[in-house]
């Protein structure tokens, strides 16, 4: 579907020099002398790579449909990750490299959404709070309180956050995977 970049909202996905991209900002200005123009981010939803256009007056722009399918992830097997789809059974391989950033907070039988654009996996997605056992930490001390500071903990992916002093080993810790920080005790 064809747009203005008038129209263009936060969020919505456009391909935009041949490439698939997420509006990340949007500014329509109207000068009091000359014409208007419309300020944009992008986000390459691929690489990430954040991309600043200005169009002059109303341009039309291609709106990219993505499609989300839920996915539980089931297994690694060397570099790769397999994942099932809920509906149908199928199981999809997914390269280490590809997941690289979520890794931390990936565990047997998570829950997650592929995100495809034509058929093409353009992107995994995690809720945004993940629950990870504490494998490692110092033990607390007799007098530690919620306010009392802070230690480093290792989780069960091997992903280390600071958390309260009364977390000890065992514990299960909620992570926000957008941030990498600890929320609360599960």
């Amino acid at each position: 579907m064809i747009i203005s970049t008038n129209d263009l909202k936060n969020g919505s996905t456009v391909v935009f020099q041949g490439r698939l991209m997420e509006v990340v900002t949007n500014e329509f200005y109207k000068p009091g002398k000359g014409s208007s123009f419309v300020r944009a981010r992008f986000r390459d939803v691929r690489t990430g790579q954040i991309v600043d256009h200005t169009f002059k007056g109303p341009q039309k722009i291609e709106t990219a449909f993505l499609e989300m399918k839920e996915v539980e992830y089931l297994y690694r097997d060397g570099s790769q990750y397999y994942f099932m789809d809920l509906r149908s059974y199928e199981q999809t391989p997914v390269s280490e490299e590809f997941l690289k950033d979520l890794l931390p907070y990936l565990t047997e039988n998570a829950r997650c959404q592929f995100v495809t654009h034509q058929g093409e996996l353009v992107r995994v997605a995690l809720p945004d709070v993940a629950e990870l056992e504490v494998t490692e930490t110092t033990p607390g001390v007799r007098g530690d309180t919620a306010q009392g500071g802070s230690k480093p903990a290792t989780l069960q992916t091997g992903l280390v956050v600071q958390v309260p002093l009364f977390v000890s080993e065992g514990d299960v810790v909620r992570v926000d995977t957008r941030t990498g920080k600890y929320l609360e005790r599960a």
